[in-house]
């Protein structure tokens, strides 16, 4: 019972140890932000590679997700002659929860493991400390960029994919199920709402899962042993790490936005 103890003690305090040195992390990242307004130019080709590059794998998904929505809500109110409702259904699932929550956990599939690993890379092999010995401040250049592009483009994606998945639950609600087109869109325009539901589910829940990612990428990349066994462990907790704190923000703020 003691080293059970023992060994929850010592977990729990390198948890809070790499928390620390994560904020402190965020705290001189965003010192760097200033930089970068002279610098446009980084932001941009940021902005290609974890947004651009992440537009099929967001888009697909998108469409997928939307399909089997239409697929899944048609099954259910059928039974009980609502399939007009079918619009809302799909609507409120992806505004709400499904557009930012799997748009985030993609994003850091494909966009914050790449971050990582690229962090992780120069560290390895002494790109930061070259950087530092020739007065370029690496947070300035290398991190700053990175985190504000992801910032961006994560609102973006969430909407595109939302946008998508609606698209896809439409085409196999009219096109495959015979839903009438009229009574899809009208009964989503008449349930779906600007603040309750697009901004509070959309915009306000990309924005923090795209903060958080974003703070989980660099970071660790940024605190990845320089081995390669250190940056396929750093990899996978990016994503791991990403996954627990989006599920477990996006319950937070549900609770807020629309808890009774």
């Amino acid at each position: 019972m003691i080293d059970g103890l023992q060994r929850l003690g010592r977990s729990t305090l390198g948890w809070l140890n790499r928390l620390g040195r994560a904020t402190l992390f965020l705290l001189r990242l965003l010192g760097a932000l200033g930089a970068l307004v002279r610098r446009p130019g980084l932001i941009i080709k940021q902005l290609y590679s974890v947004g651009v590059l992440s537009l099929p794998i967001i888009a697909m998904s998108g469409l997928f997700v939307g399909m089997v929505l239409g697929l899944q809500g048609y099954a259910n109110l059928v039974d009980f002659g609502a399939t007009s409702s079918l619009g809302t259904v799909v609507a409120l699932s992806l505004v709400r929860e499904l557009g930012p929550v799997l748009a985030a956990l993609l994003y850091a599939a494909r966009a914050g493991s790449a971050v990582t690993a690229e962090i992780g890379l120069m560290k390895a092999t002494e790109q930061l400390a070259a950087m530092q010995m020739m007065a370029v401040d690496p947070f300035a250049r290398v991190f700053a960029p990175r985190f504000v592009a992801g910032f961006i483009a994560m609102p973006l994606l969430a909407g595109i994919f939302t946008a998508i998945g609606i698209l896809g639950g439409y085409f196999v609600a009219v096109y495959q199920l015979g839903v009438d087109s009229g009574a899809f869109w009208s009964q989503m325009q008449a349930a779906v709402g600007l603040v309750d539901d697009v901004i509070n589910g959309v915009v306000i829940k990309s924005v923090a899962f795209g903060w958080v990612a974003n703070w989980i990428a660099v970071f660790e990349g940024y605190d990845a042993i320089p081995t390669s066994e250190g940056i396929s462990l750093a990899t996978t907790r990016t994503v791991v790490n990403t996954a627990l704190v989006v599920l477990a923000l996006d319950f937070v703020l549900t609770a807020i936005f629309f808890g009774v």
